[in-house]
Protein backbone atom coordinates (compact mmCIF):
# COMPACT_ATOMS: atom_id res chain seq x y z
CA UNK A 1 0.00 0.00 0.00
CA UNK A 2 1.32 3.47 -0.93
CA UNK A 3 0.65 6.25 1.67
CA UNK A 4 -1.61 9.01 0.38
CA UNK A 5 0.79 11.92 0.98
CA UNK A 6 3.63 10.11 -0.85
CA UNK A 7 1.30 9.41 -3.72
CA UNK A 8 0.39 13.05 -3.91
CA UNK A 9 4.06 14.06 -4.10
CA UNK A 10 4.61 11.64 -7.00
CA UNK A 11 1.61 13.21 -8.71
CA UNK A 12 2.66 16.84 -8.27
CA UNK A 13 6.42 16.76 -8.89
CA UNK A 14 6.33 16.12 -12.64
CA UNK A 15 3.42 18.55 -13.02
CA UNK A 16 5.21 21.38 -11.22
CA UNK A 17 8.24 20.94 -13.45
CA UNK A 18 6.07 21.68 -16.45
CA UNK A 19 4.65 24.75 -14.67
CA UNK A 20 8.08 26.42 -14.56
CA UNK A 21 8.26 26.63 -18.36
CA UNK A 22 8.15 30.34 -19.22
CA UNK A 23 5.86 31.80 -21.87
CA UNK A 24 7.54 32.13 -25.22
CA UNK A 25 7.59 35.06 -27.63
CA UNK A 26 5.48 33.03 -30.04
CA UNK A 27 1.95 34.06 -29.01
CA UNK A 28 0.24 31.44 -31.20
CA UNK A 29 2.44 28.65 -29.86
CA UNK A 30 1.91 29.75 -26.25
CA UNK A 31 -1.87 29.94 -26.61
CA UNK A 32 -1.81 26.41 -28.02
CA UNK A 33 0.24 25.27 -25.02
CA UNK A 34 -2.09 26.69 -22.38
CA UNK A 35 -5.11 25.12 -24.10
CA UNK A 36 -3.41 21.74 -23.78
CA UNK A 37 -4.06 20.88 -20.10
CA UNK A 38 -1.64 17.98 -20.22
CA UNK A 39 1.13 20.41 -21.18
CA UNK A 40 0.17 23.48 -19.12
CA UNK A 41 -1.15 22.05 -15.86
CA UNK A 42 -0.49 24.51 -13.01
CA UNK A 43 -0.81 22.70 -9.72
CA UNK A 44 0.27 23.13 -6.11
CA UNK A 45 -0.58 22.00 -2.61
CA UNK A 46 -2.69 24.04 -0.16
CA UNK A 47 -1.20 23.79 3.35
CA UNK A 48 -3.59 22.91 6.16
CA UNK A 49 -4.47 25.97 8.26
CA UNK A 50 -2.58 28.68 6.36
CA UNK A 51 -3.87 31.34 3.97
CA UNK A 52 -2.05 31.51 0.64
CA UNK A 53 -2.03 34.38 -1.87
CA UNK A 54 -1.59 33.83 -5.58
CA UNK A 55 -2.53 35.20 -9.01
CA UNK A 56 -4.36 34.20 -12.14
CA UNK A 57 -3.77 35.09 -15.75
CA UNK A 58 -7.05 35.80 -17.53
CA UNK A 59 -8.68 32.69 -19.08
CA UNK A 60 -5.90 30.46 -17.67
CA UNK A 61 -7.20 28.02 -15.02
CA UNK A 62 -5.18 27.21 -11.93
CA UNK A 63 -5.46 24.07 -9.80
CA UNK A 64 -4.69 23.44 -6.17
CA UNK A 65 -4.78 20.18 -4.24
CA UNK A 66 -5.59 19.48 -0.62
CA UNK A 67 -5.19 16.16 1.22
CA UNK A 68 -7.68 14.77 3.73
CA UNK A 69 -6.02 11.70 5.27
CA UNK A 70 -8.91 10.23 7.30
CA UNK A 71 -12.60 9.72 6.72
CA UNK A 72 -15.19 11.81 8.62
CA UNK A 73 -12.84 14.79 8.82
CA UNK A 74 -14.22 18.37 8.99
CA UNK A 75 -13.21 20.47 6.03
CA UNK A 76 -13.46 24.20 5.32
CA UNK A 77 -12.25 25.97 2.18
CA UNK A 78 -12.43 29.78 1.79
CA UNK A 79 -11.72 31.62 -1.48
CA UNK A 80 -11.29 35.41 -1.46
CA UNK A 81 -11.33 37.14 -4.87
CA UNK A 82 -9.28 40.33 -5.14
CA UNK A 83 -10.27 42.90 -7.72
CA UNK A 84 -12.04 40.58 -10.17
CA UNK A 85 -14.78 37.89 -9.99
CA UNK A 86 -13.63 34.26 -9.92
CA UNK A 87 -15.19 31.00 -11.03
CA UNK A 88 -14.02 28.15 -8.79
CA UNK A 89 -14.89 24.51 -8.30
CA UNK A 90 -14.00 22.10 -5.50
CA UNK A 91 -14.03 18.39 -6.38
CA UNK A 92 -12.99 15.11 -4.78
CA UNK A 93 -10.67 12.98 -6.86
CA UNK A 94 -11.33 9.24 -7.13
CA UNK A 95 -8.03 7.62 -6.13
CA UNK A 96 -6.88 4.14 -7.24
CA UNK A 97 -7.75 1.44 -4.74
CA UNK A 98 -4.09 0.78 -3.85
CA UNK A 99 -3.70 4.38 -2.74
CA UNK A 100 -6.59 4.28 -0.30
CA UNK A 101 -5.55 0.88 1.01
CA UNK A 102 -8.98 -0.66 0.36
CA UNK A 103 -7.96 -2.81 -2.65
CA UNK A 104 -5.88 -5.96 -2.91
CA UNK A 105 -3.74 -7.67 -5.50
CA UNK A 106 -0.87 -6.40 -7.55
CA UNK A 107 -0.57 -2.62 -7.79
CA UNK A 108 -0.68 -0.95 -11.14
CA UNK A 109 2.51 0.64 -12.46
CA UNK A 110 3.07 4.07 -10.84
CA UNK A 111 3.00 6.01 -14.10
CA UNK A 112 -0.32 4.41 -14.97
CA UNK A 113 -1.80 5.31 -11.57
CA UNK A 114 -0.74 8.96 -11.91
CA UNK A 115 -2.21 9.21 -15.37
CA UNK A 116 -5.44 7.72 -14.03
CA UNK A 117 -5.78 10.52 -11.44
CA UNK A 118 -5.09 13.23 -14.01
CA UNK A 119 -7.68 11.84 -16.39
CA UNK A 120 -10.37 11.56 -13.71
CA UNK A 121 -12.72 14.54 -13.49
CA UNK A 122 -13.61 13.70 -9.87
CA UNK A 123 -16.84 14.40 -8.00
CA UNK A 124 -17.83 18.04 -7.91
CA UNK A 125 -18.61 19.14 -4.33
CA UNK A 126 -19.12 22.89 -4.71
CA UNK A 127 -18.86 25.62 -7.34
CA UNK A 128 -19.22 29.39 -7.27
CA UNK A 129 -18.85 32.35 -9.62
CA UNK A 130 -18.63 35.96 -8.44
CA UNK A 131 -16.58 38.37 -6.35
CA UNK A 132 -17.93 37.47 -2.88
CA UNK A 133 -15.80 35.78 -0.24
CA UNK A 134 -17.31 32.28 -0.45
CA UNK A 135 -16.95 29.18 1.74
CA UNK A 136 -17.27 25.43 1.45
CA UNK A 137 -17.85 23.80 4.85
CA UNK A 138 -18.37 20.11 5.60
CA UNK A 139 -18.50 18.61 9.09
CA UNK A 140 -17.63 15.13 7.79
CA UNK A 141 -15.57 14.69 4.65
CA UNK A 142 -14.14 11.46 3.22
CA UNK A 143 -10.39 11.00 2.93
CA UNK A 144 -8.91 11.69 -0.44
CA UNK A 145 -7.38 14.25 -2.74
CA UNK A 146 -9.42 17.44 -3.10
CA UNK A 147 -8.93 19.63 -6.14
CA UNK A 148 -9.68 23.38 -6.25
CA UNK A 149 -9.77 24.88 -9.75
CA UNK A 150 -9.97 28.66 -10.22
CA UNK A 151 -10.55 30.76 -13.32
CA UNK A 152 -10.75 34.50 -14.03
CA UNK A 153 -12.47 35.45 -17.28
CA UNK A 154 -12.28 39.27 -16.85
CA UNK A 155 -8.62 40.07 -16.24
CA UNK A 156 -5.43 39.04 -14.46
CA UNK A 157 -6.10 39.14 -10.75
CA UNK A 158 -5.03 38.19 -7.23
CA UNK A 159 -6.86 35.84 -4.92
CA UNK A 160 -6.47 34.16 -1.52
CA UNK A 161 -7.26 30.59 -0.46
CA UNK A 162 -7.57 29.14 3.04
CA UNK A 163 -8.25 25.48 3.79
CA UNK A 164 -8.34 23.67 7.13
CA UNK A 165 -9.38 20.34 8.64
CA UNK A 166 -9.84 21.95 12.08
CA UNK A 167 -12.26 24.82 11.38
CA UNK A 168 -13.70 24.90 14.92
CA UNK A 169 -10.39 25.54 16.65
CA UNK A 170 -8.73 27.64 13.94
CA UNK A 171 -11.20 30.54 13.57
CA UNK A 172 -8.64 32.55 11.59
CA UNK A 173 -11.11 35.13 10.29
CA UNK A 174 -12.58 37.58 12.84
CA UNK A 175 -16.27 37.00 13.54
CA UNK A 176 -18.99 39.50 12.68
CA UNK A 177 -21.72 40.51 15.16
CA UNK A 178 -25.29 39.35 14.70
CA UNK A 179 -25.99 42.66 12.92
CA UNK A 180 -23.00 43.21 10.59
CA UNK A 181 -24.22 46.45 9.01
CA UNK A 182 -22.37 49.77 8.99
CA UNK A 183 -24.70 52.61 10.00
CA UNK A 184 -24.51 56.31 9.16
CA UNK A 185 -25.28 58.13 12.41
CA UNK A 186 -24.54 61.70 11.34
CA UNK A 187 -24.42 63.43 7.97
CA UNK A 188 -23.05 66.86 7.11
CA UNK A 189 -21.74 68.77 4.10
CA UNK A 190 -18.17 67.54 4.56
CA UNK A 191 -18.42 64.90 7.32
CA UNK A 192 -20.07 61.51 7.82
CA UNK A 193 -20.09 59.63 11.13
CA UNK A 194 -20.15 55.82 10.94
CA UNK A 195 -20.90 53.26 13.65
CA UNK A 196 -20.97 49.45 13.76
CA UNK A 197 -21.37 46.74 16.36
CA UNK A 198 -18.11 45.31 17.73
CA UNK A 199 -16.76 41.96 16.59
CA UNK A 200 -17.18 39.07 19.12
CA UNK A 201 -13.60 38.03 18.32
CA UNK A 202 -12.22 40.68 20.66
CA UNK A 203 -14.72 40.32 23.51
CA UNK A 204 -15.31 36.53 23.53
CA UNK A 205 -12.16 35.05 22.04
CA UNK A 206 -9.86 37.73 23.49
CA UNK A 207 -8.00 38.03 20.19
CA UNK A 208 -6.39 41.34 19.15
CA UNK A 209 -8.30 43.05 16.34
CA UNK A 210 -8.38 46.38 14.57
CA UNK A 211 -10.97 48.04 12.33
CA UNK A 212 -10.15 49.62 8.97
CA UNK A 213 -12.52 52.10 7.30
CA UNK A 214 -12.47 52.46 3.51
CA UNK A 215 -13.99 55.44 1.67
CA UNK A 216 -14.42 55.78 -2.10
CA UNK A 217 -16.87 57.14 -4.70
CA UNK A 218 -17.35 54.04 -6.88
CA UNK A 219 -18.72 51.01 -5.00
CA UNK A 220 -18.55 48.90 -1.85
CA UNK A 221 -15.81 46.30 -1.47
CA UNK A 222 -16.26 42.64 -0.52
CA UNK A 223 -12.75 42.10 0.88
CA UNK A 224 -9.78 44.01 2.21
CA UNK A 225 -7.48 42.47 -0.38
CA UNK A 226 -9.72 43.97 -3.09
CA UNK A 227 -9.17 47.37 -1.45
CA UNK A 228 -5.42 46.86 -1.29
CA UNK A 229 -5.32 45.79 -4.93
CA UNK A 230 -7.15 49.00 -5.85
CA UNK A 231 -4.95 51.14 -3.64
CA UNK A 232 -1.65 49.88 -4.92
CA UNK A 233 -0.23 51.77 -7.86
CA UNK A 234 2.13 48.82 -8.41
CA UNK A 235 -0.39 45.99 -8.45
CA UNK A 236 1.40 42.77 -9.33
CA UNK A 237 -1.27 41.72 -11.79
CA UNK A 238 -0.83 45.03 -13.59
CA UNK A 239 2.93 44.53 -13.72
CA UNK A 240 2.86 40.85 -14.59
CA UNK A 241 3.98 39.87 -18.09
CA UNK A 242 1.02 38.64 -20.07
CA UNK A 243 1.08 35.39 -22.06
CA UNK A 244 3.16 35.91 -25.17
CA UNK A 245 5.46 38.54 -23.60
CA UNK A 246 8.84 38.13 -21.99
CA UNK A 247 9.14 38.45 -18.21
CA UNK A 248 11.40 41.19 -16.85
CA UNK A 249 13.23 41.49 -13.51
CA UNK A 250 10.60 44.02 -12.43
CA UNK A 251 7.81 41.52 -13.09
CA UNK A 252 9.58 38.73 -11.20
CA UNK A 253 10.03 40.94 -8.14
CA UNK A 254 6.23 41.07 -7.76
CA UNK A 255 5.90 37.29 -7.77
CA UNK A 256 8.57 36.50 -5.18
CA UNK A 257 11.57 36.12 -7.50
CA UNK A 258 14.72 38.11 -6.87
CA UNK A 259 15.39 40.83 -9.38
CA UNK A 260 19.15 40.38 -9.00
CA UNK A 261 20.36 39.10 -12.36
CA UNK A 262 23.81 38.04 -11.14
CA UNK A 263 22.81 34.43 -10.37
CA UNK A 264 23.00 31.64 -12.94
CA UNK A 265 19.33 30.76 -12.75
CA UNK A 266 18.35 34.34 -13.72
CA UNK A 267 21.23 35.15 -16.02
CA UNK A 268 18.85 35.59 -18.98
CA UNK A 269 17.39 38.67 -17.33
CA UNK A 270 19.70 41.20 -18.92
CA UNK A 271 17.93 44.54 -18.31
CA UNK A 272 19.38 46.00 -15.10
CA UNK A 273 17.65 49.39 -14.95
CA UNK A 274 15.77 49.78 -11.63
CA UNK A 275 13.12 51.88 -13.40
CA UNK A 276 12.56 49.28 -16.10
CA UNK A 277 9.05 49.28 -17.48
CA UNK A 278 7.54 51.44 -14.73
CA UNK A 279 6.50 54.18 -17.16
CA UNK A 280 4.68 51.63 -19.28
CA UNK A 281 2.43 50.62 -16.38
CA UNK A 282 1.49 54.03 -15.00
CA UNK A 283 -2.02 54.15 -13.55
CA UNK A 284 -4.22 57.12 -12.67
CA UNK A 285 -4.39 58.03 -8.99
CA UNK A 286 -7.09 56.01 -7.26
CA UNK A 287 -9.69 58.05 -5.38
CA UNK A 288 -9.91 55.73 -2.38
CA UNK A 289 -8.88 56.09 1.25
CA UNK A 290 -8.15 53.39 3.84
CA UNK A 291 -7.88 54.38 7.53
CA UNK A 292 -7.18 51.84 10.31
CA UNK A 293 -8.48 53.14 13.65
CA UNK A 294 -7.66 50.45 16.23
CA UNK A 295 -10.55 48.85 18.14
CA UNK A 296 -12.94 51.85 18.10
CA UNK A 297 -16.31 51.10 16.50
CA UNK A 298 -17.32 54.67 15.69
CA UNK A 299 -15.54 56.99 13.29
CA UNK A 300 -16.14 60.38 11.68
CA UNK A 301 -14.91 60.81 8.11
CA UNK A 302 -13.99 64.43 7.36
CA UNK A 303 -12.82 66.58 4.43
CA UNK A 304 -15.49 65.20 2.09
CA UNK A 305 -17.04 67.14 -0.77
CA UNK A 306 -20.59 68.51 -0.38
CA UNK A 307 -23.43 66.91 -2.35
CA UNK A 308 -21.30 63.87 -3.27
CA UNK A 309 -22.09 60.17 -2.90
CA UNK A 310 -19.53 58.09 -1.00
CA UNK A 311 -19.30 54.38 -0.27
CA UNK A 312 -18.13 53.26 3.18
CA UNK A 313 -16.76 49.85 4.16
CA UNK A 314 -15.50 48.54 7.48
CA UNK A 315 -13.16 45.55 7.83
CA UNK A 316 -12.19 43.83 11.06
CA UNK A 317 -8.69 42.34 10.92
CA UNK A 318 -6.92 39.92 13.24
CA UNK A 319 -3.82 41.85 14.34
CA UNK A 320 -1.75 38.65 14.64
CA UNK A 321 -2.63 36.86 11.40
CA UNK A 322 -3.70 39.98 9.41
CA UNK A 323 -6.70 38.00 8.10
CA UNK A 324 -9.85 40.09 7.81
CA UNK A 325 -13.63 39.99 7.47
CA UNK A 326 -15.87 42.57 5.81
CA UNK A 327 -18.89 44.18 7.42
CA UNK A 328 -21.88 44.99 5.22
CA UNK A 329 -20.89 48.36 3.75
CA UNK A 330 -23.12 51.36 3.22
CA UNK A 331 -23.25 54.55 1.18
CA UNK A 332 -24.45 58.11 1.72
CA UNK A 333 -24.58 61.45 -0.07
CA UNK A 334 -23.17 64.41 1.81
CA UNK A 335 -25.46 67.37 2.31
CA UNK A 336 -25.55 70.15 -0.22
CA UNK A 337 -23.74 73.30 0.80
CA UNK A 338 -26.03 76.17 1.63
CA UNK A 339 -26.16 78.39 -1.39
CA UNK A 340 -24.46 81.73 -0.90
CA UNK A 341 -26.81 84.67 -1.05
CA UNK A 342 -25.56 87.14 -3.65
CA UNK A 343 -25.74 90.80 -2.60
CA UNK A 344 -26.78 93.23 -5.34
CA UNK A 345 -24.66 96.38 -5.53
CA UNK A 346 -26.31 99.61 -6.62
CA UNK A 347 -24.36 102.06 -8.75
CA UNK A 348 -22.67 104.69 -6.55
CA UNK A 349 -24.00 103.38 -3.21
CA UNK A 350 -21.73 102.18 -0.37
CA UNK A 351 -22.60 98.68 0.90
CA UNK A 352 -21.48 97.22 4.24
CA UNK A 353 -20.31 93.59 4.09
CA UNK A 354 -19.46 91.17 6.91
CA UNK A 355 -17.38 88.06 6.11
CA UNK A 356 -16.92 85.24 8.60
CA UNK A 357 -13.47 83.91 9.49
CA UNK A 358 -12.32 81.84 6.48
CA UNK A 359 -15.78 82.50 5.00
CA UNK A 360 -16.82 84.04 1.68
CA UNK A 361 -19.40 86.52 0.38
CA UNK A 362 -20.61 87.09 -3.19
CA UNK A 363 -21.72 90.42 -4.60
CA UNK A 364 -23.16 91.22 -8.02
CA UNK A 365 -22.96 94.48 -9.94
CA UNK A 366 -25.03 94.83 -13.12
CA UNK A 367 -24.94 98.41 -14.50
CA UNK A 368 -28.29 99.45 -15.97
CA UNK A 369 -26.72 101.56 -18.71
CA UNK A 370 -23.86 101.01 -21.12
CA UNK A 371 -20.50 101.98 -19.65
CA UNK A 372 -16.84 102.24 -20.60
CA UNK A 373 -15.37 101.48 -17.20
CA UNK A 374 -16.28 100.51 -13.65
CA UNK A 375 -14.54 101.99 -10.60
CA UNK A 376 -14.46 99.74 -7.54
CA UNK A 377 -13.74 101.17 -4.08
CA UNK A 378 -13.05 98.70 -1.25
CA UNK A 379 -12.42 99.62 2.36
CA UNK A 380 -11.23 96.68 4.49
CA UNK A 381 -12.03 97.81 8.03
CA UNK A 382 -9.99 95.18 9.92
CA UNK A 383 -7.59 92.58 8.52
CA UNK A 384 -6.80 91.98 4.87
CA UNK A 385 -9.42 90.35 2.67
CA UNK A 386 -9.07 88.61 -0.68
CA UNK A 387 -11.10 89.96 -3.59
CA UNK A 388 -11.82 88.34 -6.94
CA UNK A 389 -13.78 90.06 -9.70
CA UNK A 390 -15.18 88.27 -12.75
CA UNK A 391 -16.89 89.90 -15.70
CA UNK A 392 -19.29 87.49 -17.42
CA UNK A 393 -17.26 84.60 -15.98
CA UNK A 394 -13.82 85.94 -16.97
CA UNK A 395 -11.41 86.65 -14.11
CA UNK A 396 -10.38 90.34 -14.12
CA UNK A 397 -8.90 90.81 -10.67
CA UNK A 398 -7.54 88.74 -7.76
CA UNK A 399 -5.76 90.54 -4.91
CA UNK A 400 -5.48 90.91 -1.15
CA UNK A 401 -6.80 94.26 0.09
CA UNK A 402 -5.93 96.22 3.23
CA UNK A 403 -7.30 99.64 4.09
CA UNK A 404 -8.83 101.54 1.16
CA UNK A 405 -8.13 100.45 -2.42
CA UNK A 406 -9.47 101.67 -5.74
CA UNK A 407 -9.63 99.55 -8.91
CA UNK A 408 -10.46 100.58 -12.48
CA UNK A 409 -12.12 97.86 -14.56
CA UNK A 410 -12.70 98.06 -18.30
CA UNK A 411 -16.40 98.04 -19.08
CA UNK A 412 -18.43 96.08 -21.61
CA UNK A 413 -22.04 96.56 -22.82
CA UNK A 414 -24.56 94.67 -20.70
CA UNK A 415 -21.71 93.11 -18.66
CA UNK A 416 -22.35 91.62 -15.23
CA UNK A 417 -19.66 91.63 -12.52
CA UNK A 418 -19.40 88.95 -9.82
CA UNK A 419 -17.31 89.93 -6.79
CA UNK A 420 -16.08 87.27 -4.35
CA UNK A 421 -14.76 88.36 -0.95
CA UNK A 422 -12.91 85.78 1.13
CA UNK A 423 -12.01 86.28 4.81
CA UNK A 424 -8.66 85.34 6.29
CA UNK A 425 -7.69 82.82 8.98
CA UNK A 426 -7.20 85.38 11.75
CA UNK A 427 -10.78 86.48 12.21
CA UNK A 428 -13.92 87.96 10.73
CA UNK A 429 -13.70 90.79 8.21
CA UNK A 430 -15.77 93.94 7.82
CA UNK A 431 -15.78 95.89 4.57
CA UNK A 432 -17.37 98.82 2.83
CA UNK A 433 -17.60 98.47 -0.94
CA UNK A 434 -18.77 100.77 -3.70
CA UNK A 435 -19.06 100.12 -7.43
CA UNK A 436 -19.84 102.89 -9.86
CA UNK A 437 -19.75 103.75 -13.56
CA UNK A 438 -19.44 107.48 -12.61
CA UNK A 439 -16.17 107.74 -10.64
CA UNK A 440 -16.32 111.56 -10.43
CA UNK A 441 -18.79 111.13 -7.58
CA UNK A 442 -16.35 109.68 -5.06
CA UNK A 443 -17.84 108.72 -1.71
CA UNK A 444 -14.55 107.45 -0.25
CA UNK A 445 -11.89 109.93 0.88
CA UNK A 446 -8.42 109.57 -0.61
CA UNK A 447 -5.80 108.41 1.88
CA UNK A 448 -2.00 108.61 2.05
CA UNK A 449 -0.02 105.39 1.93
CA UNK A 450 0.97 105.85 5.57
CA UNK A 451 -1.99 106.30 7.93
CA UNK A 452 -0.03 106.28 11.18
CA UNK A 453 -0.20 109.07 13.79
CA UNK A 454 3.27 110.27 14.91
CA UNK A 455 3.77 111.54 18.48
CA UNK A 456 6.71 113.87 19.27
CA UNK A 457 8.27 112.68 22.52
CA UNK A 458 10.30 115.86 23.14
CA UNK A 459 7.16 117.98 22.87
CA UNK A 460 5.28 116.03 25.55
CA UNK A 461 4.33 117.94 28.70
CA UNK A 462 2.35 117.13 31.80
CA UNK A 463 -0.82 118.51 30.18
CA UNK A 464 -0.32 118.22 26.40
CA UNK A 465 0.91 116.03 23.54
CA UNK A 466 1.87 117.01 20.00
CA UNK A 467 1.10 114.71 17.08
CA UNK A 468 1.29 114.79 13.27
CA UNK A 469 -0.27 112.87 10.36
CA UNK A 470 -0.14 112.87 6.57
CA UNK A 471 -2.78 114.15 4.17
CA UNK A 472 -3.28 114.12 0.38
CA UNK A 473 -3.56 116.47 -2.56
CA UNK A 474 -7.34 116.43 -2.17
CA UNK A 475 -8.89 118.70 0.40
CA UNK A 476 -10.52 116.66 3.17
CA UNK A 477 -11.92 117.18 6.62
CA UNK A 478 -9.90 115.72 9.53
CA UNK A 479 -11.20 115.28 13.07
CA UNK A 480 -9.09 114.22 16.08
CA UNK A 481 -10.48 112.52 19.22
CA UNK A 482 -8.92 111.55 22.56
CA UNK A 483 -9.86 108.99 25.24
CA UNK A 484 -8.14 108.29 28.53
CA UNK A 485 -7.08 104.65 28.92
CA UNK A 486 -5.36 102.57 31.61
CA UNK A 487 -1.60 102.38 31.81
CA UNK A 488 -1.80 98.65 31.00
CA UNK A 489 -3.73 99.31 27.76
CA UNK A 490 -2.61 96.33 25.66
CA UNK A 491 -2.08 95.76 21.96
CA UNK A 492 -5.06 93.37 22.00
CA UNK A 493 -7.34 96.12 23.30
CA UNK A 494 -5.89 98.50 20.75
CA UNK A 495 -6.51 95.98 17.96
CA UNK A 496 -10.17 95.62 18.95
CA UNK A 497 -10.61 99.34 18.40
CA UNK A 498 -8.91 99.31 14.99
CA UNK A 499 -12.14 99.05 13.01
CA UNK A 500 -11.42 101.78 10.46
CA UNK A 501 -15.02 101.81 9.29
CA UNK A 502 -16.35 103.13 12.60
CA UNK A 503 -16.92 106.87 12.09
CA UNK A 504 -16.75 109.79 14.52
CA UNK A 505 -20.49 109.45 15.07
CA UNK A 506 -19.70 106.47 17.34
CA UNK A 507 -17.57 108.66 19.69
CA UNK A 508 -18.68 110.74 22.68
CA UNK A 509 -18.83 114.49 22.14
CA UNK A 510 -16.54 114.99 25.14
CA UNK A 511 -13.80 113.03 23.36
CA UNK A 512 -13.67 115.40 20.37
CA UNK A 513 -10.64 117.67 20.24
CA UNK A 514 -11.12 119.56 16.94
CA UNK A 515 -11.83 119.28 13.18
CA UNK A 516 -9.83 120.94 10.40
CA UNK A 517 -9.42 120.95 6.60
CA UNK A 518 -6.06 120.70 4.88
CA UNK A 519 -4.28 119.46 1.74
CA UNK A 520 -1.20 120.17 -0.36
CA UNK A 521 -0.39 119.73 -4.03
CA UNK A 522 3.12 118.77 -2.90
CA UNK A 523 2.73 115.42 -1.16
CA UNK A 524 5.97 116.00 0.79
CA UNK A 525 4.28 118.99 2.42
CA UNK A 526 0.90 117.30 2.92
CA UNK A 527 1.42 116.96 6.65
CA UNK A 528 -0.25 118.64 9.61
CA UNK A 529 0.54 118.84 13.31
CA UNK A 530 -1.73 119.44 16.27
CA UNK A 531 -1.16 119.94 20.00
CA UNK A 532 -3.78 118.36 22.24
CA UNK A 533 -4.09 120.30 25.50
CA UNK A 534 -5.99 119.90 28.75
CA UNK A 535 -4.53 116.47 29.59
CA UNK A 536 -3.76 115.12 33.09
CA UNK A 537 -0.16 114.48 34.26
CA UNK A 538 1.09 110.87 34.02
CA UNK A 539 -2.00 109.62 32.17
CA UNK A 540 -2.32 107.56 28.97
CA UNK A 541 -4.57 108.68 26.11
CA UNK A 542 -5.82 106.95 22.97
CA UNK A 543 -5.74 109.35 20.00
CA UNK A 544 -7.74 108.82 16.78
CA UNK A 545 -7.86 110.81 13.55
CA UNK A 546 -10.86 110.53 11.20
CA UNK A 547 -10.88 111.76 7.58
CA UNK A 548 -14.24 112.35 5.89
CA UNK A 549 -14.78 112.39 2.13
CA UNK A 550 -17.22 114.41 0.04
CA UNK A 551 -19.76 111.60 0.16
CA UNK A 552 -19.73 111.62 3.96
CA UNK A 553 -17.83 108.33 4.33
CA UNK A 554 -15.23 108.43 7.13
CA UNK A 555 -12.00 106.48 7.54
CA UNK A 556 -10.01 106.22 10.77
CA UNK A 557 -6.21 106.43 10.86
CA UNK A 558 -4.25 103.94 12.96
CA UNK A 559 -4.78 104.67 16.66
CA UNK A 560 -1.94 106.03 18.82
CA UNK A 561 -1.43 105.83 22.59
CA UNK A 562 0.50 108.69 24.22
CA UNK A 563 1.37 109.32 27.86
CA UNK A 564 1.85 112.71 29.43
CA UNK A 565 4.80 113.43 31.65
CA UNK A 566 4.25 112.79 35.35
CA UNK A 567 6.55 115.58 36.54
CA UNK A 568 7.24 118.86 34.79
Amino acid sequence: MVPLHWYMLWLLLPLSSRTQKLPTRDEELFQMQIRDKAFFHDSSVIPDGAEISSYLFRDTPKRYFFVVEEDNTPLSVTVTPCDAPLAWTLSLQELPEEVSGEGSGDPEPLAQQKQQIINEEGTELFSYKGNDVEYFISSSSPSGLYQLELLSTEKDTHFKVYATTTPESDQPYPELPYDPRVDVTSLGCTTVTLAWKPSPTASLLKQPIQYCVVINKEHNFKSLCAVEAKLSADDAFMMAAKPGLDFSPFDFAHFGFASDNSGKEHSFLTKPSPKLGRHAYSRPKVDIQKICIGNKNIFTVSDLKPDTQYYFDVFVANSNSNMSTAYVGTFARTKEEAKQKTVELKDGKVTDVFVKRKGAKFLRFAPVSSHQKVTLFIHSCLDAVQIQVRRDGKLLLSQNVEGIRQFQLRGKPKAKYLIRLKGNKKGASMLKILATTRPSKQSFPSLPEDTRIKAFDKLRTCSSATVAWLGTQERNKFCIYKKEVDDNYSEDQKKREQNQCLGPDTRKKSEKVLCKYFHSQNLHKAVTTETIKGLQPGKSYLLDVYVTGHGGHSVKYQSKVVKTRKFC
